[in-house]
């Protein structure tokens, strides 16, 4: 900005002007609008990634939950259970006593209905997730005189030990892939099948 002249005595400073500061103050300005634009942009590629992962995972979740429906009846009945519907994509929308969820997965017959949570990958807080789902639909049941026994099913394409346990330690009947079709863990033994 200003410039140095040396001289008998030492250095001699100029002191800037209104110009090169006015000018100085003007690149900052351009600088701060050229971050602000590169900001907003980025902003903009990270709303536009997320929305694409999530619509990745709804295709992913429902193509699970295509693969898993048409076997799952049969494999239930293994278990001794004969469910007569079963449909995919459920929702309760009582927004008066707030009870809002959404179901993956139900199977239905007079007496019990299952219902199966479906992740790619699933994780403790989506057991939790499911336990909560499990208690609003029961409330839900409740309120229409649905006396139904509700159980509960987690499935998912991999599953870590600690999850599967912790999921069958809750009373979740667990689903997983087994080679060409799936497998079903029931609690049972120092685990028992919870009911809602």
């Amino acid at each position: 900005m200003g410039k140095a002249q040396a001289n008998k005595v030492g250095t001699q400073i100029e002191h800037p002007s209104f110009e090169t500061v006015w000018a100085a103050l003007q690149d900052v300005a351009e600088r701060q609008r050229e971050t602000d634009r590169e900001i907003k942009e980025t902003a903009r590629i990270t709303r536009e990634t997320a929305k694409l992962i999530g619509k990745l995972g709804n295709r992913f979740g429902g193509m699970i939950e295509d693969m898993v429906i048409p076997g799952l009846v049969a494999k239930f009945r293994e278990l001794g259970f004969v469910f007569t519907e079963a449909y995919p994509h459920a929702e309760i929308n009582d927004e008066k006593n707030n009870i809002l969820t959404e179901i993956d997965i139900t199977l239905k017959n007079g007496d019990k209905v299952m219902l199966v949570e479906v992740k790619s990958r699933p994780t403790i807080d989506d057991i939790d997730e499911h336990i909560e789902r499990m208690g609003k639909v029961r409330a839900h049941a409740n309120r229409h005189n649905d006396k139904r026994t509700y159980l509960g099913a987690v499935a998912g394409m991999a599953m870590s030990k600690s999850v599967k346990t912790y999921a069958l330690k809750k009373g979740f009947y667990v689903i997983e892939p087994s080679g060409e079709e799936f497998y079903i863990t029931e609690p049972k033994g120092e685990y028992s099948p919870r009911e809602w």
